[in-house]
């Protein structure tokens, strides 16, 4: 069957879109191979298509067990073979999983990035044969990435294990450093990758900077001035309440989403907002990723990300059905501010990661030279009451420190739901005065999990729900009614930070921590929150053109729909071969020793919005330097 077919058999697509057919038969033919595609682009076609082409088991790696669980169900709907591993998960479940992919009985696996430095993983896939390996969020490897995860440097010892295995790495959010990143650390050192580039460009997609003092008047007005299904981000977990509250205040259905809430609640909220029974998610950036709703209108922005890699995939989940749609952020005075500070909160001074490795050992009680190999519960929140420190703070110094090699910091680790009979099998069939949905829940607990009267077991609330026909919130407050009623012992799933130490325990004099680890680092950050505070300030250059020259894509074409494009419609803003010539104009300035800059600026006879658009890209490019009224080369 060849790669039409199948898409046609399975997905019930005509033809194959974008690059996808090139990715597709370069995987197929067993070359590495990096696809660069935005966000909407149908990257998942791209690795299933061929996994169902080849024998064998496609790894699929991904950070995300909501799009695990998604896609794993969305593929056994459509009659393909497949399976996610992730945390939660029983032992002889995982090994179940693992024996069915050897003996061919799994097309694609998923698997977390954390998985796969087990040795149960490790042992069980040298048996399997293995069709390709496919790194979703390929930018996570990356060290000069918006998003790196230590795991994935694992991926490169899975590939010494598999030599003869290709990799598919995919992503919608790469700068061209973070692309070459990405080769060296997935590449075998046998080929080159093939990389396939789709164009970043959303024609459907209106950006737009609005400044507003008052943002939450904005973002009313905003939400009365469009139609349709909308996502508002907001910063903090407690913003995305207060925001639902006032968007409901004014008339308009909202809800808000967070990774603090229970998965039931997150489940039920989610499937509201995309059954349009809500029609505002507020969410922080935990919601969105692997989320298959097209008709998104507007994603708003209430607080600015940190990067333009975080904002430009977050804004990309409006329109994904081609149809026109905006992405606003929300800026003022304050945020610069704001963004300035986080440089100072995620890189603190190295003293005070020291402390905080100091205390951390005083919290555990571990001794020096002790500690190696130890894995300990994290509660931040009674960390810092104990030692007077701020969690932002006492977060990024564990950060670092994972990154230094001493720790292994695990944040907030998903707990599956566990559950225990504390009445006997007999007893429990004598119960009376057991509500209908009471009665449903026993039922299909001692129907679909053994041993519940003699040790806890896993259960997937979600899964419940979809065999007793309740919604999601109705499971779990059946379940605490049984734990209250001591018929059973429910523990909720819950999230829990872990730390695990990887060396033992140092003086704090002796903590090292290099230049790649910090300093290099901190630069790259800073110089995302300076890209992010120059896109929200930038009114002279479309901003669809500053989004694709961020990534690495040149293009001369004004969107026309953003706001810069409408605020200079009448004059016309600057194309790419005007912007350059003005460019170069002030560059054959600079190069003369007796160069003015408030002066001789003048004599470039171009309109002012085109040499301070001229001057903005100069300096964006690292040509020029300009503070004060001062202009000079870098």
């Amino acid at each position: 069957m060849n790669y039409q077919q199948i898409l046609k058999n399975y997905w019930g697509y005509d033809d194959f879109r974008g690059i996808q057919r090139e990715i597709i038969e370069s995987i197929g033919s067993g070359h590495d191979t990096l696809g660069l595609m935005p966000t909407g682009g149908g990257k998942s076609i791209t690795f299933q298509v061929p996994a169902l082409a080849q024998d064998g088991t496609c790894i699929v790696i991904t950070p995300l067990i909501a799009l695990m669980k998604d896609q794993v169900d969305n593929l056994r709907r459509r009659g393909i073979k497949a399976a996610a591993i992730y945390s939660g998960l029983t032992h002889e479940e995982i090994l179940t999983t693992l024996e069915n992919a050897i003996f061919g009985g799994i097309k694609l696996l998923y698997v977390s990035p954390e998985r796969l430095s087990s040795d149960l993983f490790q042992t069980k896939l040298r048996h399997m044969k293995i069709s390709f390996i496919t790194v979703d969020e390929a930018h996570c490897i990356s060290q000069w990435g918006y998003d790196f995860r230590p795991s994935y440097l694992q991926i490169a010892q899975i590939r010494k294990l598999i030599p003869n295995a290709p990799v598919l790495a995919l992503t919608a959010t790469a700068t061209p450093q973070v692309v070459e990143d990405i080769k060296i650390r997935l590449s075998s050192g046998q080929s080159d990758f093939n990389t396939y580039k789709m164009s970043f460009e959303r024609k459907n997609l209106a950006y737009v900077v609005r400044h507003a003092d008052d943002k939450i008047g904005e973002l009313i007005h905003i939400l009365q001035s469009t139609k349709g299904s909308a996502i508002v981000y907001a910063r903090s977990r407690r913003r995305t309440k207060e925001y639902a509250e006032f968007i409901n205040q004014a008339g308009i259905s909202a809800t808000f989403y967070h990774a603090g809430l229970d998965a039931c609640v997150k489940d039920q909220r989610q499937r509201e907002w995309q059954q349009d029974k809500q029609r505002v998610m507020v969410a922080t950036n935990a919601f969105g990723m692997g989320i298959d709703k097209p008709d998104v209108r507007v994603v708003v922005h209430v607080d600015c990300p940190d990067s333009i890699e975080a904002y430009f995939q977050e804004a990309g989940r409006a329109g994904r059905d081609g149809f026109k749609a905006y992405a606003v952020l929300l800026y003022n005075h304050a945020d610069e501010r704001k963004l300035l500070k986080r440089i100072t909160d995620n890189f603190p001074d190295k003293d005070y990661i020291r402390e905080v490795y100091e205390h951390l050992a005083y919290f555990y009680q571990i001794g020096v030279g002790s500690g190696y190999g130890h894995t300990f519960e994290f509660n931040i929140d009674k960390f810092c009451h104990a030692f007077r420190h701020f969690p932002i703070q006492v977060d990024s110094a564990l950060k670092i420190l994972q990154r230094a090699g001493y720790i292994e910091y695990t944040e907030e680790q998903d707990n599956q739901a566990r559950v225990m009979f504390t009445v006997s099998r007999n007893d429990l069939y004598r119960l009376e005065n057991n509500s209908p949905n009471e009665d449903k829940i026993i039922t299909a607990l001692l129907r679909n999990y053994g041993g519940l009267f003699t040790d806890y077991n896993y259960i997937d609330e979600a899964y419940l729900a979809t065999i007793t026909q309740l919604q999601p919130q109705q499971v779990y407050l059946t379940l605490k009614s049984l734990s209250q009623r001591h018929i059973l012992h429910f523990i909720p799933q819950k999230k829990t930070p872990y730390i695990r130490y990887t060396q033992r325990r140092e003086d704090k004099e002796y903590i090292q921590i290099m230049p790649e680890v910090y300093e290099e680092r901190k630069e790259q950050f800073a110089q995302r929150i300076q890209a992010m505070i120059h896109y929200a300030k930038n009114d002279h250059v479309c901003r669809s053109r500053q989004l694709l020259r961020y990534f690495g894509e040149r293009n001369g074409n004004n969107c026309k729909q953003c706001d810069v494009c409408l605020a200079h419609r009448h004059e016309g803003i600057v194309s790419e071969p005007r912007l350059t010539a003005a460019a170069e104009a002030i560059l054959k300035l600079l190069d003369d020793d007796q160069f003015h800059p408030i002066t001789d600026l003048k004599s470039i006879e171009l309109p002012e919005s085109e040499l301070d658009a001229a001057l903005d890209y100069l300096s964006y490019e690292e040509f020029i330097y300009q503070k004060d009224g001062q202009i000079s080369k870098y």
